[in-house]
This record gives C-alpha cells, sequence and structure tokens, in this order.
C-alpha cells in the first residue's frame, strides 16, 4: 500500500505533506541521450559488459542487460558534493549527508550582470559574466523566517527546459555563479543543505580558488584542511532542474543520492508538497 501522507514536526509546527505528488529535481542522465555536460567532460556513457561469451545487452543476444557506466558526477548531471571536493582528506558524501528529508524552501532569482555588482566574484570577471547576489536572495526570501534558509532550493530565471541537456562549454561567456556576499549571507542564515540548477555556484573559471564553496563549509580562503572547517555536514547540489511548474514555496525535500564513498555522487532530489497543521 502506498503513502498517502506523512505528518512531521519541525520548528515546533507541525507539518503535512503529500507523499502521493513527487516532484523530481533531478536531470536523469540518458547515456544514449541528450545530457548535460560542464567543463568539458565527456559524456556520461553505458557500454554492455563482455566476459567470455556473455555480452550484457539482450538486443546483442544476452540473456539481461548488463553495463558498465562512466560519468563524470561532478559534470554530467544533477550530484550533490560534501566538503571533500575541496580539502586533502578524504571525505565521503555517503558519510557526511545524513539527512535524508528538510524542510526546504524553493525560491526563484535572476542573476545580474556582475558590472552592476561590487564585489560579486571570487576572482576577476568580465562585465558580462552574471551572478546570484546577496540582494536578491534577500528579496526571494523577504518575509520568512532565517529557518527557512536550512535547505534552500535556488532556481534561476529565465528557466528554459534545455537547461536539462546544456553543454555549457559551447555557452557563450561563463555559467551564471553565486557572488561572495550571497554565499556569506547564505550562511549567516543558517542555510545548511543549498539546492540550485547551475553548474557550479562559483566562476567556471576563478584560477582555483572556488571561494563560493569554501565559504559554504567554512573554510578559510584557500584553506584544505577538513579541521579548519566550521560547517563541514553542508552539502551543495548543483545541475539540478526546477520545473517551473513548482511554484515556489515550502516542500518537504528528499535528498537522495546514489552510495558512493566519494566526494559527490549522483543525486535525486525530490520535492513534496508540504503545508502547516493548524494546532
Amino acid at each position: 500500500m502506498a503513502l498517502q501522507h506523512v505528518e512531521l514536526v519541525a520548528g515546533g509546527q507541525r507539518w503535512r505533506a503529500d507523499l502521493s505528488r513527487p516532484m523530481s529535481i533531478a536531470i536523469a542522465i540518458e547515456f544514449d541521450g541528450s545530457q548535460p555536460s560542464f567543463y568539458g567532460a565527456p559524456p556520461a556513457t553505458a557500454t554492455a559488459l563482455r566476459s567470455g561469451t556473455f555480452v550484457g545487452d539482450v538486443l546483442q543476444g544476452g540473456s539481461c542487460r548488463c553495463s558498465t557506466y562512466s560519468l563524470t558526477p561532478h559534470c554530467n548531471g544533477t550530484h550533490t558534493e560534501s566538503i571533500g571536493h575541496v580539502v586533502l582528506e578524504p571525505v565521503s558524501i555517503h558519510d557526511t549527508a545524513r539527512e535524508a528529508f528538510l524542510i526546504a524552501r524553493v525560491i526563484s532569482v535572476t542573476p545580474i550582470d556582475t558590472a552592476a555588482v561590487d564585489g560579486a566574484s571570487s576572482s576577476s570577471t568580465a562585465q558580462k559574466d552574471r551572478v546570484v547576489t546577496a540582494a536578491s536572495l534577500q528579496t526571494a526570501l523577504a518575509g520568512h523566517a532565517p529557518h527557512d534558509c536550512h535547505a534552500l532550493v535556488v532556481r534561476t530565471l529565465p528557466n528554459s527546459l534545455d537547461k536539462t541537456a546544456r553543454n555549457y562549454a559551447f555557452e557563450p561567456g561563463m555559467p551564471p555563479y553565486f557572488s561572495v556576499d550571497a554565499m556569506r549571507w547564505l550562511v549567516e542564515q543558517g542555510c545548511t543543505h543549498l539546492v540550485v540548477d547551475l553548474p557550479s555556484i562559483d566562476r567556471a573559471v576563478d584560477g582555483g580558488l572556488l571561494r563560493g564553496h569554501r565559504i559554504f563549509w567554512g573554510l578559510p580562503d584557500a584553506g584544505v584542511h577538513l579541521a579548519a572547517a566550521t560547517r563541514p555536514e553542508a552539502t551543495i547540489t548543483e545541475l539540478a532542474y526546477i520545473d517551473n511548474a513548482i511554484a515556489d514555496g515550502l516542500y518537504l525535500l528528499n535528498l537522495q543520492m546514489a552510495a558512493f564513498a566519494s566526494d559527490a555522487a549522483p543525486s535525486r532530489p525530490i520535492l513534496y508538497p508540504l503545508r502547516a497543521v493548524p494546532s
């Protein structure tokens, strides 16, 4: 019997989630079709296993499908990252991401030209760069309590379906990214789990600084040691796709991910409609 609803308590408030209406915001990797690509990474591929006389493809006469998959989680689709992405010590997202269910707020923001923003980037930028600013986040979250930011899902506008198969290497200029001030403000608000539809929260070419990532994990500039981090439990999910049919507001977020003992893993964030239950 399928579950229809579940009630939970968070922040002293009782909530009711509609489990009958799951909304995935992951980009499914189509190994034989179109898929997003970042940083010039090769496409994710699937190859039928061959072992002796066995072939893992029913179309080639095999008894079943059994494929070997090759992919770059950071570049080929929706993925969730741990602090292991930037520190010397190996940190597994499988061991770090323990909060499977979160109350999350979905917001929509429009990146603006860096020419209009002071201190927008972690490195020198061209005027054609576009960034998500602290001011735009503050506007989208105006009137909401800081705890609404614990898990935040950010949709950037315009929001076209081609994000699900965009090759960012062929896009003119840099993909949008978050300003340093925006990342600092999110940390101040207590945001611990950030989901974005961008290939990276940092500028694609920033001299290897990744300041936005380091700020979010509580690392100093150029910090590479886990012991220096004040927020090692935080997670960043990139290359999601938040359909326009998903309205801004509060949801129950199920942050599913592959059990990879690695710094990042392919993930499948699912949103469920959520409403407050009167006490």
